[in-house]
């Protein structure tokens, strides 16, 4: 465990990965008396449960006290540390607001501001480092020391789906941060997981028509793409839609993530013939693939696109590079108080000024918006089961019931645990358009979920 980071910052049988097809077979076998999951019907459930039930992973050892334990697992290193941080601040501002209220938790009839079933939350921080092994152990820690009742977090989808895995060994309700690969809620989908940003399958769906629409039909289209599950998920996501609308895919260069000198890639990327950049890397590798990228001079004849644009990458390449980039994040500031989108305007902008105000002043990303909704949806579920039994929170998870935050309202598809919402689609605004440091982009459409 050399090297890993586990921080306290506050006061106070084995199942291997699943196809979707096997996951509806056995999902309703692993919770206790629950019906079939597919088309599990919408039900209101107790508010309170005065059933026993077995013990189940950190069940009931975790709330055995007057708390209940979150294990947070975030790159606070690494890679997409910069996103890892802003994650963070979602799950501390959500565990503020659900043990004292304030915020969106005033807006969900089930949550009191009083903590969840009347535990006090409290948590510890784990450091990934965008690596699969420390964030296994410092979970593994947090399950085994600390009986965490939940897990959550991370930015990377490689760290994500071993996080998932181990939440299913050990039994425990795990809610992934940062995760945009297609195998998270497909091949390596978990009945103990669950996953709220949209899949790459959705950004790609969500992103191709405003291409269409902005961009023509006759385009040709060169990627850069990092080598894990993530890039090569979005990659062909991209590639099957982009084509659907007339685009040509020219080639695609796959990096390590880390890397540090593209300079190999962005060659072959300006003498590809190709007409669109498509730029698939994420957290700090965005960044510095899209500066040297510039220095190539590639933007003098290549349209750039990233279709899942990070938190913090306008910040690291400026305004000027992404002016007239298009792409998708979870969530963006922008949605706070905006008349085009009235299902998201008001709770957006709730989020935005209790964030605000929470951090000095610091806007969130949506790598914030993600921690803090799913931190708030996960409560629900628990104050709506009227236990934190896991099978039972998962069946209320599973039921259809929607809740309604920053993004309108939205629930979890029970086959796969894929959260069904809106896809915001972006495009980088000029320097002279912005109203303050941190309006990059504007959002050219709300697409819904699949």
């Amino acid at each position: 465990m050399k090297g890993r980071r586990i921080m306290d910052t506050q006061n106070g049988a084995n199942e291997s990965a699943i196809s979707r097809h096997a996951f509806l077979k056995t999902s309703a076998a692993a919770a206790v008396g629950a019906a079939a999951v597919a088309g599990f019907p919408s039900i209101v459930l107790a508010a309170k449960s005065s059933k026993s039930y077995p013990a189940l992973g950190t069940y009931p050892a975790g709330i055995s006290g007057d708390t209940a334990m979150i294990g947070i697992i975030s790159d606070l290193t690494g890679s997409y540390s910069a996103d890892g941080e802003d994650l963070v601040k979602g799950y501390k501002l959500a565990i503020k607001h659900l043990n004292a209220g304030g915020g969106l938790v005033s807006k969900v009839p089930t949550l009191s501001g009083k903590g969840v079933l009347g535990k006090r939350l409290v948590y510890k921080i784990g450091d990934s480092e965008t690596k699969a092994n420390p964030a296994v152990q410092a979970a593994t820690e947090f399950i085994e020391r600390d009986k965490a009742i939940m897990i959550c977090g991370d930015t990377s989808s490689a760290v994500v789906i071993a996080l998932e895995k181990l939440a299913q060994r050990e039994k425990v309700l795990f809610f992934a941060g940062a995760s945009g690969s297609n195998d998270t809620t497909g091949k390596d989908c978990q009945r103990y997981g669950f996953r709220s940003q949209p899949s790459a399958y959705m950004d790609a769906k969500a992103l191709a028509p405003i291409l269409k629409k902005e961009l023509g039909s006759k385009r040709r289209a060169v990627y850069l793409v990092p080598d894990y599950t993530y890039g090569t998920t979005l990659y062909e996501s991209m590639k099957e839609f982009t084509e659907k609308i007339g685009w040509t895919t020219v080639n695609h260069f796959l990096a390590p993530v880390g890397t540090t000198d593209y300079s190999s890639y962005l060659l072959n990327i300006a003498n590809s013939g190709a007409d669109v950049f498509v730029n698939i890397e994420f957290g700090n590798d965005a960044v510095a693939s899209t500066k040297q990228a510039a220095q190539f001079g590639i933007f003098k004849t290549m349209q750039m696109i990233v279709p899942n644009i990070s938190s913090y990458m306008p910040d690291g390449v400026g305004a000027e590079i992404m002016a007239g980039v298009y792409g998708t994040q979870d969530w963006y500031w922008g949605l706070a108080g905006n008349k085009a989108y009235p299902e998201a305007a008001a709770h957006s902008k709730i989020f935005l000024d209790d964030f605000l105000k929470e951090f000095n002043g610091v806007y969130p990303r949506w790598t914030a918006h993600i921690a803090y909704d799913q931190t708030l949806t996960w409560a629900d579920a628990v104050e709506r089961a009227g236990t934190f039994y896991p099978p039972e929170v998962i069946k209320a998870l599973e039921s259809g019931h929607k809740i309604n935050l920053s993004l309108g309202p939205v629930a979890y598809r029970a086959e796969d645990h894929q959260q069904i919402r809106p896809v915001p689609v972006l495009k980088g605004k000029k320097p002279s358009a912005m109203k303050n440091k941190d309006d990059y982009f504007e959002i050219v459409g709300m697409t819904p979920g699949p």
